[in-house]
This record gives C-alpha cells, structure tokens and sequence, in this order.
C-alpha cells in the first residue's frame, strides 16, 4: 500500500511537470508566431508604402510612362491612387477643353472620385478683367433679350397686320385718314388686337353645335342600321384636338378672312357703295356659306361612320390560302 500510494505521488508530481513545460513551450511558441506576424505586418506595409512613392507614373489620358518623355511635367490633381493618380499637365489641358466646350470657366470634376479641379489662372490687366465681366453679364442677358426681340417682332407684326387690315377693310385713303386722325396710344394699343380677336373668332365651332343638335333629334333611337346601336364619337376639330395642322388651319383661316371678306364682298355686294359695309356683309355671307356647307359634310361623315358595317373574312380566300399553304409545302419537300 505504501509503495502503490508513493508511486500515485511520483505520478502526478511528474504530470504537473510536464504539464507546465507544454504550458511554457506553448506560450513561447504565441509569442514567436505574433511577432512574426507583427513583422510581417510592418514589413508588407513599408514595401507598398515605398512601392507607391516609387513607382512609375502613367498618364491615364495618353498611357505613356515616365521614360517615354522625361521633361514632361506630371500633376496629381486629385484624390486618386495607383494607375489613376498621375497624368501629364497637357494631357489634362486638353481633356479639360474637352469637357468644358469652349466654357472655360466652367468647373470639371474627376471622372473616378469626383474631386473637382483647381484651375489657377494668371493675373491679367484691368482691361482684361472688365472685358470678362462684360462678356459674363452679355452671355446672362442674351436669352431675355432673345425673348424680347421676339416678343417685340410678333407685336410690331400684329401692329403693321391690323392697319393693312383696317385700310383693307374701310379702304386705303379712309383707312389712312382715320389712322392719322385717332390717338397714336389708341392705335398701338388697338391695332394689335385685330389679328388676337380674329383668332379667337375661328376658334367658335358654331357649326359643331348645329352638328351635334342634328344628332340629338336624329339618332335619338340609335342608328337605322350598320353599327348594331354603336354611335361613334363626333369628331373633334380646332386647337382642341390636339393636332398641329388643325391649329396652323385655324390661324391661318383667321389671318386671311379679311381678305376673303373684302373679296367676297365686292363680288356679291357691289351696288353697296360703303367700302365697310361691302366688307361686313361679305365676311357674314362667307361664314354662313361656309358654315352650312361645313354642317352637311359633317353630317354626311358622320352618317358614312355611324352605318358603316364589318363583314366576315371571306371563306373562299382562306382555303384559297390553304392550298397555296400546301402547294408551297409540297414542292419545299421536293426540293
């Protein structure tokens, strides 16, 4: 008993032993592992660090390094790294001009990071400057005084259109006599809206309305027949409709109705010795006239769509088809 209890004792006395050299070895072998890879950390880190001050620049423009042209001078103007961090001055001059089209006080960004660029240019004289200033401030007012032009050609053009249209319509020597008698604000101010108050005159569908009361009485039980008790829609015409040409129609139908009133007038109305009457009575007896041959080609389209009428695709050209489908198929096989 003694022997076995002092051999258990021998045993876990060497345990212990070994247990704290595995312990000891195990510690150092951390240690050793965690420098190495501090080292190796330092070291990686040092070796890029000197790998990009030392590296070759190349120009992400024209691809070209730094042994192709020695003297050429290198900027960095951005916060880019690696292949895109360098490029040639002129390289750049030129890519700017390129992106700023002609504006060179425009700002450009850095394609990559977005960085913008700082542009320094040289002091110049006064001169210089206030020549600058005052091409800035002509390029700012030239869209309004665009606007302007414009606006004051259409006025001028409506102007110059409402006296032709008074001296049209009253005559040329009674036309002038009045234009020089009235107050000059009167004429700026009326003349102008002779060719407005026409167009919103041929923009009234009075014939429509006398078109569509047709069709209250008349189809008030449906159609005779075609349709199967569809009524299409009646069409719409004018600046309403939405087309181009209904609008350049209606303003171009304005413009010209004095004319064709004066015209209408003296081949109608001749005894009337009044210029202006003349004139009155042929712009009325053209719009009725016009309107009611307008009313009826309206209703008799309007009769062509409500009776139109879909027939059955015919049988005879579907087998027709049919054996040419099989002729064709027949001699592709043969072929």
């Amino acid at each position: 008993m003694t022997n076995q209890a002092a051999a258990k004792g021998e045993t876990r006395e060497a345990a212990k032993h070994i247990t704290s050299v595995v312990t000891v070895e195990r510690f150092s072998v951390c240690q050793v592992l965690a420098g190495v890879r501090w080292v190796h950390q330092n070291l990686f880190s040092n070796v890029m660090a000197l790998t990009e001050e030392q590296s070759e620049k190349h120009c992400w423009v024209c691809f070209a390094t730094e042994r192709d042209d020695r003297g050429a001078e290198w900027v960095s103007p951005c916060r880019c790294k690696g292949c895109t961090k360098w490029i040639h001055q002129s390289c750049l001059q030129r890519w700017l001009d390129e992106k700023q089209k002609g504006n060179g006080g425009g700002a450009v960004n850095c394609p990559q990071c977005g960085t913008e660029y700082c542009i320094i240019f040289p002091k110049m004289g006064p001169l210089v400057y206030f020549l600058q200033q005052a091409d800035r401030a002509l390029s700012r007012a030239s869209p309004f005084a665009a606007v302007g032009v414009v606006v004051g050609t259409v006025y001028w053009s409506a102007v110059t259109y409402g006296a032709v249209t008074v001296m049209q319509v009253v005559g040329h020597k009674k036309g002038l006599f009045v234009m020089e008698r009235a107050d000059p604000l009167f004429l700026l101010m009326g003349l102008p809206t002779i060719p407005v108050l026409l167009v919103l005159g041929k923009m009234i569908r009075w014939e429509d309305y006398l078109v569509r009361l047709w069709l209250r009485y008349s189809y008030k039980h449906g159609p005779s027949s075609g349709g199967g008790g569809y009524l299409p829609p009646l069409r719409a015409e004018g600046p309403g409709a939405g087309d181009h040409l209904s609008v350049s129609r209606t303003l171009c139908g304005a413009l010209i109705f004095p004319s064709i009133a004066s015209l209408v007038g003296q081949l109608l109305f001749r005894r009337v010795t009044s210029n202006l009457q003349r004139t009155i009575l042929g712009g009325i007896a053209f719009v009725l006239i016009k309107g009611v041959l307008k009313v009826y080609f309206k209703q008799q389209q309007y009769i062509m769509q409500a009776n139109r009428h879909i027939v059955n695709y015919p049988e005879s050209y579907t087998n027709r088809q049919g054996d040419e489908g099989e002729v064709n198929t027949e001699d592709s096989g043969n072929e």
